[in-house]
């Protein structure tokens, strides 16, 4: 029994069945929700799919992910069963130049569903971090395939103080939110997911018109804060985040000059008084 997907009676396994019975329906944007074991990549088992003509709001769900990779190529991993790690396959039509946005928008619909349903204090850190006071919670990654856009996220639930990949790293069972359930999560993120879409691809992903600028600005802790960005190629910059531009591209302004940053790792610093 010890092999067993039932062993671990705090961690049940999420069924398919289930889900696809209540989130798959004429009309829906979810096309297919599959559930396996384990798998290396969620994103790079989706992106194949895509590339083998999967349709658009096929989600796949691994209750174990072996080779989990986050943002800058950073790998982790966590106990079967003791998180949400799932990846969606969307094909928007809108321009080139407003795809930026399409992560940032996973990110505020992830955050808003977890906050309703956990009762937990989410907020973003740029760009698409879920976060519970500094500790993350959850990682969004999104890759470009021939014709779409595969998103996974890693969202920790029932995760130990022990079982955390790094201490700066927390969970919804750390936080003692008020839902530790995968399945209603799941459903919730997604939901919200699909509501947040409609609306940005019917306005051609105008991130204002749809409200989502906005929205990211609510959301998100990084605004306003001494930062250090740490960018690709090994430099570095720092000073204090003043906004979010039409890509979605976080400014900074440092040494008296606005920085426009399209990608990075953002660390909040505390500023020295």
């Amino acid at each position: 029994m010890s092999n067993s997907r039932y062993s671990d009676l705090e961690r049940p396994p999420l069924s398919a069945a289930a889900l696809n019975r209540a989130l798959v329906h004429p009309g829906s944007l979810w096309t297919r929700v599959t559930v396996v074991e384990s798998t290396g990549s969620t994103n790079a088992d989706l992106a194949e799919a895509a590339r083998e003509g999967a349709e658009e709001g096929t989600v796949l769900v691994a209750e174990a992910q072996l080779s989990g990779r986050g943002r800058l190529g950073r790998t982790w991993s966590a106990p079967p069963r003791s998180g949400l790690t799932f990846s969606i396959l969307l094909k928007p039509d809108v321009p080139v130049t407003a795809l930026g946005w399409l992560p940032l928008l996973y990110a505020v619909a992830a955050a808003s569903a977890v906050r309703r349903l956990a009762e937990v204090d989410v907020r973003l850190k740029w760009p698409n971090d879920l976060l519970i006071g500094e500790r993350k919670l959850a990682g969004v990654l999104a890759e470009r395939t021939d014709d779409g856009i595969v998103i996974g996220m890693g969202l920790n639930v029932s995760l130990r103080k022990e079982e955390l990949p790094v201490d700066t790293a927390t969970s919804l069972g750390i936080e003692e939110a008020a839902c530790l359930d995968r399945d209603p999560l799941l459903r919730a993120v997604l939901r919200e997911v699909e509501s947040h879409y409609r609306d940005w691809t019917a306005v051609a992903g105008d991130a204002e018109a749809a409200g989502l600028h906005a929205a990211y600005l609510i959301s998100c802790a990084t605004i306003g804060r001494q930062v250090r960005v740490e960018l690709p190629g090994g430099q570095a910059l720092t000073g204090r985040a003043t906004g979010i531009d039409g890509s979605g591209h976080l400014q900074v302004e440092s040494g008296g000059r606005l920085h426009t940053l399209s990608a990075g790792d953002v660390v909040h610093v505390r500023s020295a008084e």
